[in-house]
């Protein structure tokens, strides 16, 4: 068992956008995902358009970098991609359109 500190999840959305429920409904995707290997994910209010995702500082997603918003299922590859590279994420990880 280990003490290592559990990663956090940072986003940050800019209120004048009032981006607060897509934040709030992406943190939720995490949580759901990622459960207790989680030490958090925080919401952090911002303005002039920003909608950035980062765990422990490395930024995974910015709005206006990446091209708009993300999908769930890419932060969570990105995310798992820092926190625990082997893990599985079920049918996050087939291809769209893959069969059940």
């Amino acid at each position: 068992m280990t003490n290592a500190p559990k990663p956090q999840v940072s986003i940050t959305y800019c209120t004048g956008c009032n981006w607060l429920l897509r934040a709030g409904w992406m943190a939720q995707e995490l949580l759901q995902t990622f459960g207790q290997d989680l030490g958090g994910v925080t919401l952090v209010p911002g303005y002039g358009g920003v909608y950035e995702i980062s765990v422990d500082g490395v930024l995974l997603w910015e709005r206006k970098r990446d091209g708009g918003f993300p999908e769930p299922k890419v932060i969570k590859q990105r995310v798992r991609d820092v926190i625990d590279p082997k893990r599985d994420l079920g049918h996050s990880d087939r291809p769209t359109g893959a069969g059940t």
